[in-house]
């Protein structure tokens, strides 16, 4: 203990003992003076009571006056270096510390956003959080923190975006702020940045678990997107896709490219074939069924039964080969597919003409049908390149005695163009939008402008 620390009990033990003699005094000279106020007031006591009753509130007051200013200047002193240190701990920590209201507006951050993120504090203050963090990562953690109890939460990784473009991966905690006048006031807390291969084992767990979670929970939905004959406007077909109950906002393909990551695709895209497979019996009768696959996935044993048993004959279903992973042989492939080809079952190709891997499995594969991705689709009707690559795939297709798809047609002159150059079979908003409604299903079929067709592409 310090001097200063041991001498002041000493002093207000001193004060404490003054005040209370002088109340005795005022107290008894008060009591004479109510008791025998003409004796005492005619002698000479009564100036010596007349002042100390004067004296003694003075002297009380000023006491009180000035251990209110020592008290006053202390706490000043002691909020100052509460201050100072505040400012050297937010300076030289490796956390930052954040606070955003309730429209994602940052309204504080400390000095080391400038060394973790690249933005300094007053680049960030009234700025969206979403300058830091992307969309996909964004509801990723509101699912942690959705599911944290109690108001606050501990332990949450996302993936932040630096100044650069780079991905910062941090561990964050935080808490909701008290609402002020019943409105939300939004959240503040703490991000410390996690080593890469940490927090890829972190996210990865995570995945996993709301991947299995979605699977093990018949969290699936079946959109249909119609595809349409172009000669006679008759529908044809539809590729189902699959969506989900609850998908964070993160989006269907980064559940599919996330449940790759984690070994987890061919469970996920089991469970959507099986969706798909059991809502098909509600779509039109005698169009076909495109089911997105990938040909990894095409090797499980048991895809065979689940077609068989699907109650659709194999004459309508289409398996749509994605590219989520690299097909590094495919003579097994082949040889999986080649027995259900022969009751039937058809096989498309998607993406082609958008890199050198749909056209390997276009040569490799020999599909049914090819669908030309959207990005060779998007403008054909003023672009010479455009449209000569998709007459030239037209005439290929056409040479191995597959069907050509135009796929992601949206404006009136992209149609007339795909038309123009001869292809018959074209899907896209302008056609149609994906649905889950029955009704719109339905929809398609009945207002399909009348022509023949045999449900065949």
């Amino acid at each position: 203990m310090t001097g200063r620390e041991s001498g002041t009990p000493r002093v207000r033990d001193v004060l404490v003992c003054v005040l209370v003699v002088q109340v005795v005094f005022a107290l008894t000279a008060g009591a004479a003076l109510i008791l025998d106020p003409g004796g005492i007031l005619a002698g000479p006591a009564a100036q010596w009571l007349a002042g100390l009753v004067i004296v003694t509130p003075v002297t009380m007051a000023i006491v009180l006056a000035e251990r209110f200013r020592r008290g006053h200047r202390a706490e000043r002193t002691h909020a100052r270096h509460e201050a100072q240190l505040m400012d050297t701990v937010l300076s030289t920590s490796h956390e930052w510390v954040w606070a955003v209201n309730d429209r994602g507006l940052f309204t504080f951050s400390s000095p080391a956003s400038a060394g973790l993120l690249g933005w300094e504090p007053a680049e960030l203050i009234g700025q969206r959080y979403d300058l830091v963090i992307d969309a996909g990562d964004l509801a990723r953690a509101k699912v942690d923190v959705a599911a944290a109890t109690g108001p606050g939460w501990s332990g949450v990784v996302i993936r932040c975006r630096h100044r650069d473009g780079s991905a910062v991966w941090m561990d964050v905690s935080g808490m909701a702020r008290p609402p002020t006048e019943g409105r939300r006031a939004g959240f503040e807390g703490t991000s410390r940045v996690l080593p890469p291969l940490t927090a890829r084992e972190a996210i990865d767990s995570h995945s996993r678990e709301q991947i299995q979670r979605m699977i093990d929970q018949n969290m699936l939905l079946t959109a249909f997107q119609p595809i349409q004959s172009l000669s006679t406007g008759k529908l044809l077909g539809v590729e189902a896709l699959a969506r989900f109950v609850d998908e964070d906002g993160a989006g269907t393909e980064f559940w599919f490219t996330e449940a790759a990551v984690v070994g987890l695709l061919g469970e996920l895209e089991f469970a959507a074939l099986e969706t798909a497979l059991a809502t098909a019996p509600a779509l039109p009768p005698g169009i076909y069924v495109a089911l997105n696959i990938s040909p990894e996935t095409c090797l499980d044993p048991r895809l065979p039964g689940l077609l068989q048993r699907s109650g659709l004959p194999l004459t309508r279903i289409v398996l749509e080969l994605t590219e989520r992973l690299e097909v590094t042989e495919y003579g097994p492939l082949l040889s999986v597919l080649a027995p259900l080809r022969a009751e039937g079952l058809r096989i498309a190709v998607d993406d082609a003409g958008s890199g050198f891997a749909s056209m390997r499995h276009v040569l490799r594969i020999r599909p049914d049908i090819i669908k030309l991705d959207r990005s060779l689709i998007a403008g054909i009707d003023d672009d010479q390149g455009r449209h000569a690559l998709g007459a030239a795939l037209l005439e290929f297709a056409r040479q191995i005695g597959a069907t050509l798809v135009a796929e992601g047609i949206e404006t009136p002159e992209e149609l007339a163009a795909v038309a123009g150059i001869g292809m018959t079979a074209g899907q896209g908003y302008l056609i149609g939008r994906p649905s889950i409604h029955p009704q719109d299903w339905a929809a398609w079929n009945e207002t399909s402008r009348p022509g023949p067709g045999t449900g065949q592409p």
